[in-house]
């Protein structure tokens, strides 16, 4: 699918939910717990696969920097992010300058 920064997309397995930050300039494969995410007036089917519940966190981004890729988690879930059936790793937080 072709993503553009403020896309919003739902799991089809979980009640997790994501907006793009950044978006890769090619065709990304976007899933969580095992399914294809999809757009929020789409029918959710499928079912979580156990492989891929380490659950997804609100407030958190997830990011693959290869990609060029950046999700802002703003519900969370039971399912992993995926980008091309790779699990997408939290950023961390950017560490603030000292006010010495």
């Amino acid at each position: 699918m072709q993503l553009k920064p403020g896309t919003k997309l739902v799991s089809s397995v979980c009640e997790t939910q994501v907006v793009v930050v950044r978006a890769p300039e090619g065709e990304v494969s976007l899933g969580c717990g095992g399914a294809p995410l999809i757009s929020p007036d789409d029918e959710p089917t499928g079912e979580l696969d156990p492989a891929l519940s380490d659950g997804s966190l609100i407030g958190k981004r997830y990011a693959d920097e290869e990609l060029g890729l950046e999700l802002l988690c703003t519900r969370g879930g039971a399912g992993t992010l995926t980008a091309n059936g790779v699990a997408l790793l939290s950023k961390g937080a950017k560490p603030l300058p000292s006010s010495d």
